[in-house]
C-alpha cells in the first residue's frame, strides 16, 4: 500500500503533493544526503520545487537540529510572491529590519530606466541601482 493511501484511509486526509518513499536509500545517496560522519544516516532535508518541477530551495538540517517550519513556509511564500509579483524578497522578508515588508524593484536594465527610478512614485530608491516598495 502506497503512503498516500494509507493516509487516505486511516487518517482520512488527502495528500495532493507527492512524497517519496526512499527505503533503499537511492534517493537520499543521489541528492547527496548522506552525511559522511554518520554512516548511512541521512540529513534532515528540505526540497522546494516549483510546478514547473524546478528545484527552487534546498535546506540541510543535521539530525540533531530539528527542522524550522516557519522558515520553510516563509521561504516558501516568499517564493510564491516573488514569483507572481517578478520582484526580490529581502532577508527576513516580510519582517525585515530595514524595509519591512516591502519588496525589491529588480535593477535597471539600460541607463534611461536607471536615470528615471528615483522619480517614480510608488517606490522608494537608496540610490539608482536600490529601489523597494510596497506590493
Amino acid at each position: 500500500m502506497k503512503w498516500t493511501e494509507w493516509i487516505r484511509e486511516n487518517l482520512k486526509v488527502e495528500i495532493k503533493f507527492p512524497i517519496i518513499a526512499d527505503d533503499q536509500g537511492k534517493v537520499a545517496e543521489r541528492m547527496g544526503m548522506i552525511h559522511p560522519g554518520k554512516g548511512a544516516n541521512t540529513v534532515r532535508a528540505v526540497f522546494l520545487v516549483d510546478p514547473e518541477a524546478a528545484i527552487r530551495l534546498i535546506l540541510f538540517y543535521p539530525q540533531e537540529v530539528g527542522r524550522n517550519m516557519d522558515e520553510i513556509l516563509r521561504a516558501l511564500k516568499a517564493l510564491q510572491m516573488v514569483d507572481k509579483n517578478k520582484v526580490a524578497a529581502p532577508a527576513n522578508w516580510p519582517n525585515n529590519e530595514l524595509i519591512g515588508d516591502q519588496v525589491i524593484i529588480p535593477p535597471p536594465a539600460d541607463e534611461k530606466t536607471a536615470a528615471t527610478r528615483k522619480s517614480s512614485g510608488d517606490m522608494v530608491c537608496e540610490d539608482w541601482w536600490f529601489c523597494h516598495r510596497k506590493l
